[in-house]
């Protein structure tokens, strides 16, 4: 045991002494690792320091270097200018050139975009502003102006900014026909109490010409207050004010003066400051007490009625102010008066207006200070009025080119004497309107223009007149038209060359068109090849294709070839596109299909667009199964993102969702089983906004109950051409469609039954088939009474009443006696009551004039109703039929009866509900063909009846198109007449004209063709219907005491009767009315009008196929009061 007890001990010693020495090995190794890691802490805090001090150090070498750099910076120069030279034309010029500066010259930020020319009216304010394709640097920043505000833009302006071109054109008159503004108005020869102005006549004269000018002047500080200058107009353009204030701020403007009035003013000047132009550098010298006479007395501005006298100050001058006289006579007779009355001279400048023509004049000058009065001055050499001053002759050969789509060059010849010419006015009118547009309002130096702002397509004429101080020439002769459209041009290149199918010895090569076509459309492409080792190009087709697909045949398998294109038009070729990438000739045989092509965006929007394209002409080892839509933003970014989830089975895309004006690149490819093949081309980058003027397809049912879709082409070519298509490439079927093409909106008709592809939502079809129903079947106003009623009191008033369900307040009724519409008189008076649908009409006694047929016409909306009445007096007794059409539920009230008249025809009766229906038994319908009438208001075409059935239903037809009524014509009938009355016919009137007429079993039609040169309709209504031709103006304001003329011109055939009516009462030729007529031309003439005379004057012309009242309002005022406001003064 003891044995076993000391081998245990031993164990556990030598157990213990290696768990100690196992442990403090541990120690010994966690102090290593513990060492080590102290170690790496301090070199990385050493690292750490020295990056800090070298990020500090650096921070402060920068900050010394840019203060260096300012201290040395310098604007950029030429230390060596350019030079001129002279070569031999064909020779080859380099210029070059040094600039320096500091910092380095750097390429200068350009404009990112060019604007089209800008029109304001006078007033309104305007705001421009530009950008840069690249940030600006510093020094770059420092600009006058990045946006430029201007208010109240006045004609002087003309601004020309980054390509931009202002054009302030006239604001409205202050009274109507006065002159517009004048312009220009300059100040010279500023003196202490004296000015001179000049100015520029206006453009416009209004509707007389300019007689003269008013001269306003204000001081400044006193809120703009103007006061005239002279009391007698000014007819030149330059006038010398005096009696100004010293030392004081004045501003001036002019106004226009022609006999409609006062035009507006022009642009005020520049505030000038009335002072002593010598003050600077006078020197005063010794004491003078009485001061000496002035010397130099001449003139120095001389008119036709004022000249301008000048002196020169007395010297020496003396230290006290001087004021001058002014003192005249006329040459030869030493009489010396005071030429400046009351009036203080302070400057050496004096205008004389009271001078006489063909009078010689002398004029002399005292100086006068404190101290008294001087000799006076040695006489002036004689004076007379000048001539006259003449308006400039007109230029002549005034020739129109067009430039681009809205502008056209215009150039002229100056007149011979061009002594006293300004400038030049220019005028514009479109072919067949007489608006002239002013193109100027400040004169034009020069004899060329570009006249912008003129509308696509469209023909105009051009004029010039000359601007001179006493006013413009007349008007030149007018240019020939000329058509406003962009200059005919070469088309810009091709683009986008690319590779559709390859089959070993055959290309097929695609492209895109041009970007710009040059104004003609592309005839046809031109394509060359080469191999990629040679340099010289081959042509493929001798003769132009229009597609933009070709196929190239007889190529070398495994070569390489790259192509060009060329488009033609009538102008001529463009230049070559760019060579495109050498493609290898080999067949191709991937399982994936090639790449689309002729890619087209349509319908570009802020938020959408649409691409199209054509599928590959190389589909693969299978069927294409859909299409894969790719977007990248930006113009070179190749990162690319599918726009739909799955793949698109149509070949066009719609593209929505916020793009938001930026710009974008589409591409296209194709899917099969085998996976997605090559992508085709991108597009030329789009950039996604609204353009203004941009019109969407408009859907919707016309008056007919079609259903249309209607588009308005802001602009259209002279030979553009509209072209429907249903999901974009499906042509319209005509058999169910119909086109209409209307000045810029065409219109595509439908019947109900269309497909639902055209319209967006299911719900949008059930509206619009609704509508159309309910347009096509409008419902009837539904009546109340039993027909007609007729009530008759004991004194023997008769009352014809019917009652409908209630109608809406802008329900209408026409009562129609026989062939035509009544209105209340006295003794008939007709009610309508809306709200109640009570109609009714009262006689205080029936006589012969009153028997007839009365037909209440309603109309509510599109519901509407008619009912007949007929008036029949008999043997003295009162016989009354009642009609009624588009009654509800008929039935038998007496059964079928027959009579035989004297004529041996049967007419057979019977009473259906309240109302007698007479059948005449007839193998056709009784009714005359469709005869013309001319009335007051127009034509009536009517059929003649020899019976009338109740229930006879009438249609109306012009051009195939069903006649509703409306403003312009009114269809009636009676019991002997079917009538459809046409008001104020114009040309579009001309054509055929059909009435259709249900008996209740089949439709009768009579015609009538209204479309030749020699139909009545010409006859009646263009060359012998009484018409007023000119004349006559809407009000005429005349001064009380003056006489009145009027004259009127009148056509007809035979020659019209006319008579002059005051407040509708005919005026004869007596006391101070004398009436004249001469040649199909009357003239009254009212000698002095008073009061009294004021009112509404008319002329009445008339003859056997029509007639025709034109008014006119005459306004008489008091001697000082103003006429009425509009009126054309007399």
């Amino acid at each position: 045991n003891s044995l076993i007890l000391s081998l245990i001990r031993e164990v556990l010693k030598e157990t213990m002494a290696d768990d100690e020495l196992r442990q403090r090995d541990k120690w010994t190794l966690f102090g290593n690792e513990a060492e080590k890691v102290e170690i790496g802490v301090i070199r990385n805090q050493h690292v750490v320091r020295k990056r800090v001090d070298r990020m500090a150090l650096r921070r402060e070498c920068s900050l010394q270097l840019k203060f260096l750099e300012d201290l040395s910076r310098k604007e950029p120069d030429f230390p060596v200018p350019l030079r001129p030279h002279t070569v031999w034309e064909g020779m080859a010029v380099k210029l070059s050139c040094t600039v320096q500066g500091s910092p380095l010259v750097e390429t200068e930020a350009l404009f990112d975009s060019t604007f089209p020319p800008s029109f304001v009216k006078e007033g309104e304010t305007l705001v421009l502003s530009c950008g840069f394709t690249s940030p600006l640097l510093p020094f770059q920043q420092d600009m006058k102006i990045r946006t430029h505000l201007m208010t109240n833009l006045c004609r002087n302006h003309t601004f020309f900014c980054v390509y931009l071109c202002v054009c302030v054109s006239d604001g409205a008159a202050a009274v109507v026909g006065a002159a517009g503004s004048p312009l220009q108005v300059e100040c010279s020869d500023v003196n202490r109490d004296y000015v001179f102005l000049s100015w520029k006549p206006p453009s416009a004269d209004g509707a007389a010409p300019v007689q003269g000018y008013y001269i306003e002047r204000s001081v400044q500080g006193q809120h703009f207050r103007w006061s005239r200058c002279n009391e007698v107009v000014q007819k030149v353009c330059y006038y010398p004010v005096m009696g100004l204030q010293e030392n004081t701020m004045y501003q001036f403007r002019v106004c226009a003066v022609n006999q409609a009035g006062v035009g507006r003013p022009s642009k005020p000047t520049e505030p000038i400051l009335t002072s002593d132009p010598m003050e600077p550098s006078r020197t005063m010298g010794n004491v003078i007490r009485v001061p000496f006479p002035p010397t130099g007395v001449s003139v120095c501005e001389l008119s036709d009625s004022y000249a301008v006298i000048s002196w020169t100050e007395p010297d020496p001058r003396g230290k006290e102010p001087l004021t001058y006289f002014v003192e005249r006579s006329i040459a030869g007779k030493n009489s010396w008066h005071l030429a400046s009355m009351d009036m203080t001279v302070q400057s050496t400048r004096f205008a004389a207006f009271d001078l006489q023509k063909g009078k010689s004049y002398c004029f002399r000058v005292r100086s006068i200070n404190k101290y008294g009065i001087s000799d006076p001055s040695e006489p002036s050499q004689p004076i007379t009025l000048g001539e006259p001053l003449g308006v400039p002759a007109a230029p002549h050969c005034i020739q129109a080119v067009a430039d681009t789509d809205s502008s056209a060059v215009l150039l002229w010849k100056e007149p011979k004497n061009t002594e006293g010419i300004l400038g030049y006015y220019l005028y514009c009118s479109e072919v067949g309107t007489s608006n002239w547009r002013t193109i100027n309002n400040k004169p034009v130096n020069g004899t060329r223009f570009t006249v912008h702002g003129l509308n696509t397509n469209k023909d105009y004429v051009f004029r010039v007149k000359s601007v001179g101080r006493a006013g413009n020439s007349h008007y030149s002769e007018e240019s020939q038209p000329v058509r406003i459209k962009a200059a005919k041009v070469v088309p810009s290149p091709p683009s986008g060359v690319c590779l559709l199918h390859c089959s070993g010895s055959e290309m097929v090569i695609g492209w895109r068109a041009p970007a710009n076509q040059g104004g003609e459309a592309v005839k046809g492409y031109f394509l060359d090849q080469r191999e990629k080792p040679q340099t010289v190009w081959r042509e493929v087709n001798p003769k132009p294709v229009k597609e933009r697909v070709y196929k190239v045949s007889a190529l070398l398998e495994g070569h390489y070839y790259q192509f060009r294109l060329f488009a033609s038009n009538v102008i001529g070729l463009s230049k070559p596109s760019q060579p495109s990438e050498a493609f290898l000739c080999e067949p191709w045989t991937m399982p994936e299909p090639g790449c689309p092509y002729d890619l087209e965006l349509r319908e570009v929007r802020r938020e959408s667009l649409v691409v199209m394209w054509a599928e590959p002409l190389y589909q693969g080892q299978s069927q294409i199964t859909g299409y894969v839509v790719e977007i990248s933003q930006g113009e070179e970014s190749e990162d690319w993102t599918e726009v739909t989830q799955e793949s698109v089975t149509d070949r066009h895309l719609k593209v929505s969702g916020p793009l938001l004006l930026k710009t974008y690149r589409l591409r296209v490819s194709a899917v099969n089983s085998a996976g997605v093949g090559r992508p085709s081309l991108p597009t030329e980058p789009i950039t996604a906004q609204t353009k203004p003027g941009t019109k969407d397809m408009e859907i919707g049912v016309d008056n007919d109950g079609f259903i249309f879709l209607s588009f308005q082409a802001s602009e259209t070519a002279e030979d553009g051409q509209f072209k429907w298509n249903k999901n974009y490439r499906e042509t319209i079927d005509a058999g169910r469609a119909h086109l209409e093409t209307k000045h810029k909106t065409v219109h595509n008709l439908w019947e109900i039954e269309f497909d639902i592809a055209i319209v967006s939502r299911l719900t949008d079809l059930e509206r619009l088939t609704e509508l159309s129903w309910q347009i096509r079947n409008p419902s009837v106003i539904a009546l109340r009474s039993e027909g007609w009623q007729v009530e008759v009191s004991d004194q023997g008033a008769v009352r014809l009443w019917l009652q409908t369900e209630p109608l809406s307040s802008s329900a209408d009724l026409r009562m129609i006696l026989n062939d035509r519409e009544i209105t209340s008189t006295p003794a008939r008076k007709i009610n309508f009551d809306k709200p109640n649908g009570l109609v009714e009409i009262l006689f205080d006694q029936l006589s012969k004039e009153d028997e007839g047929s009365y037909t209440a016409q309603l109309k509510d909306g599109r519901a509407k109703n008619q009912f007949t009445l007929v008036l029949v007096d008999e043997n003295k007794m009162l016989n009354v039929v009642i009609f009624s059409v588009f009654s509800e539920g008929p039935y038998f009230e007496e059964f079928l009866s027959w009579t035989v008249t004297e004529d041996c025809e049967m007419i057979m009766k019977c009473k259906v509900a309240t109302d007698f229906l007479y059948v005449h038994l007839t193998h056709t319908l009784s009714a005359s063909p469709l005869g013309i009438q001319c009335t007051a208001a127009g034509f009536k075409l009517y059929c003649s009846l020899k019976y009338y059935l109740s229930y006879m239903k009438t249609s109306w037809y012009f051009k195939e198109k069903k006649m509703d009524q409306g403003e312009r014509n009114a269809p009636g009938s009676s019991m002997q007449k079917v009538w459809n009355e046409i008001f104020n016919p114009t040309e579009n009137d001309k054509g055929k004209y059909t009435l259709e007429m249900f008996d209740g079993q089949e439709t009768h039609k009579r015609h009538l063709d209204l479309s030749g040169q020699g139909t009545a309709f010409c006859q009646c209504f263009f060359l012998d219907r009484a018409k007023v031709t000119k004349g006559l103006p809407d009000v005429v304001a005349i001064m009380e005491g003056k006489s009145l003329c009027l004259t009127c011109f009148a056509d007809g055939d035979p020659a019209p009767e006319m008579f002059w009516l005051k407040n509708d009462r005919e005026i004869t030729s007596t006391g101070q009315y004398h009436i004249a007529h001469e040649n199909k031309c009357t003239t009254i003439t009212i000698s002095s009008v008073t009061m009294e005379d004021s009112g509404n004057y008319s002329i009445f012309v008339r003859n056997s196929y029509g007639s025709q009242t034109v008014h006119v309002t005459v306004s008489v005022y008091k001697h000082g009061e103003k006429p009425r406001a509009g009126a054309v003064e007399m």
